[in-house]
């Protein structure tokens, strides 16, 4: 089956490649298997795309943007192997132990399954589609063994690497088993994603989403099994070692996380019992129901975030005091300077929301420039902080995800007497890549600045890996949609709205910030091994797929340009 190369290679697949074969092309000899694998699943999502571009639409996505599935599936994994470089790199230098660069390589392998296996689960739909649509339909054959030629191996080189740093074969096999469940999770939450919440994202930005999910949550679940039964079960079986540290920060994030999926799976079971044993027949009975039901929600949610949280966390990391106590005496240790941080955090976000929705609501400025100004404002929290105070960033940033979780929760389930105005209040931010069901935008620029800086915890060699986020939403993705809206006139293409002015106002500006942010590193004692051709390829990289990409550049941008910055 032939493609003609002008329908293969549009400009977001093209920049895709650019980003895959610089990452390959820093790769040590070491990681061979890994390049090959990761050359696999590029080659094998670059063909299910190009054949999801030419059937028919399986999912209700997000309407106007493309399917991403290239993007979506080469993103995260080869995230993990940029961070295997670096851990590469300390390992050589005696920084790091070997188990802490074993548990990246289970990260790597882990996240390559989740993606090849939701790559399957799309290749088995649209082919048994195809089937049912023509049975004589001659391409489907092909496209059959081609995906199983990419499997099949991918499977081989997966064994090969997985038997370097097993001691025994048994040990081999508990890990492809581990792999084996991160993919079919993988697939199951896709398709609750796509089928629970339609139209609110493409097949890609789901990609990314699950493939991110089951990575972080299986983690936790690999953390709490080696820690429980690791006198019954040998830690292997979990794809790390114990051993390897973490902080306390990590833990606490992960519990609230962890806290708020049991909250939600519990919650919405109570609430289909009060429902069916509370009737409503009358408008009073309908009032008291939704008083119950929020009385139902608040006490759950504190019983929650206060006695079920902190419990795992005091499980799998052995704390001092509670976990909540121990955040007051984190944040109360350096009382002025922290205290100072979260007042002028408050102010500004007081002072710049009240004003932007005030602007919103009678304005006839565009969604899409009213809302870059709150990625100028994400410079000026983050930035600062960063800098002077980066582990209670870390925390903070946990923080604000927790507390958007749980408005989202309260808007999508109208609990009283918040659920209608958060609904007004964050529909008048939204635009077309948000909807009534999901509202989105909000969470991928705050994990798109907090991404970079959690991943860059522990071995860092290089100091800009933690500004990705900041830098490439908060400056460049900023000032290319400023410049491109007012001065902008060439266009990449004819049917985007991308400008040449606009990409090349965006790549200047993150590189005069780079060129300020490197001398104020230094002076705080940071060693700097960046170097400026590199840089320029990372920011160039980013540059191009913000310009070309349909996707949403929030949640893409700032992990490529981490993972370039790795390197």
């Amino acid at each position: 089956m032939a493609f003609s190369p002008l329908k293969v290679m549009n400009g977001e697949r093209a920049v895709v490649l650019l980003f895959v074969f610089r990452v390959l092309f820093s790769l040590p000899l070491s990681l061979l298997p890994h390049a090959l694998s990761l050359s696999l699943l590029s080659l094998f999502s670059l063909f299910v795309e190009i054949r999801a571009d030419d059937s028919v639409s399986l999912f209700k996505t997000r309407p106007g943007a493309s399917s991403g599935i290239m993007l979506g599936a080469v993103t995260l994994p080869t995230v993990m192997l940029s961070k295997l470089i670096q851990l590469s790199r300390a390992f050589s230098l005696q920084q790091i132990e070997l188990g802490e660069l074993e548990h990246m390589t289970m990260q790597f392998w882990a996240t390559s399954a989740c993606c090849c296996g939701v790559l399957i689960f799309l290749s088995i739909v649209m082919w048994c589609a195809a089937n049912n649509k023509n049975p004589h339909f001659s391409c489907s054959v092909w496209d059959a063994k081609f995906s199983l030629s990419c499997v099949i191996l991918y499977s081989v080189i997966c064994c090969i690497s997985l038997a370097t740093i097993s001691h025994t074969g048994f040990n081999t096999a508990l890990k492809l088993l581990w792999l084996l469940c991160h993919g079919f999770a993988a697939v199951k939450l896709i398709q609750h994603l796509l089928n629970t919440f339609p139209c609110c994202a493409s097949v890609g930005e789901a990609l990314l989403v699950t493939s991110g999910l089951v990575l972080y949550f299986g983690d936790m679940l690999a953390c709490t099994i080696s820690k429980v039964c690791r006198l019954l079960i040998s830690p292997e079986l979990v794809s790390i070692r114990y051993g390897i540290k973490r902080s306390e920060i990590g833990i606490v994030i992960q519990g609230v996380l962890l806290g708020l999926l049991i909250f939600s799976a519990v919650f919405k079971f109570v609430i289909r019992l009060w429902e069916y044993f509370w009737g409503a027949d009358n408008s009073e009975s309908r009032q008291n129901k939704e008083i119950g039901r929020s009385l139902i929600f608040f006490t759950s949610l504190g019983f929650t975030m206060i006695a079920v949280a902190p419990s795992w966390m005091m499980i799998v990391l052995d704390f001092d005091v509670h976990p909540v106590l121990w955040i007051f005496q984190f944040v109360f240790s350096e009382p002025y300077k922290r205290l100072s941080l979260c007042i002028y955090w408050l102010g500004l976000i007081y002072a710049s929301v009240l004003r932007f929705y005030k602007i919103s609501k009678n304005s006839k400025i565009e969604r899409i420039l009213l809302r870059k100004y709150y990625h100028l404002l994400a410079v000026s929290m983050f930035l600062p902080a960063l800098i002077y105070q980066p582990k209670f960033l870390d925390l903070a940033f946990g923080a604000a995800l927790a507390v958007f979780l749980v408005l989202e929760i309260i808007r999508v389930w109208r609990i009283w007497p918040l659920g209608q105005l958060v609904h007004q209040f964050m529909s008048a931010f939204t635009d077309h890549r948000d909807s009534d069901l999901l509202i989105v935008s909000h969470f991928s620029l705050l994990l798109g600045c907090a991404l970079p800086i959690w991943m860059s915890s522990g071995f860092n060699d290089r100091p800009l890996t933690p500004f990705a986020g900041v830098l490439s939403l908060g400056i460049g993705d900023t000032m290319a949609s400023m410049v491109g809206h007012k001065y902008g006139v060439l266009r990449w293409s004819k049917t985007g709205k991308k400008t040449i002015e606009g990409t090349a106002a965006g790549i200047t500006s993150v590189l005069a910030a780079c060129s300020v942010l490197l001398p104020l590193l230094a002076s705080k004692g940071y060693i700097l091994t960046q170097h400026w051709f590199p840089l320029l390829i990372a920011v160039t990289t980013s540059g191009l797929l913000e310009a070309y990409t349909a996707q949403l550049d929030n949640a893409f941008i700032p992990l490529v340009f981490y993972s370039l910055l790795c390197l």
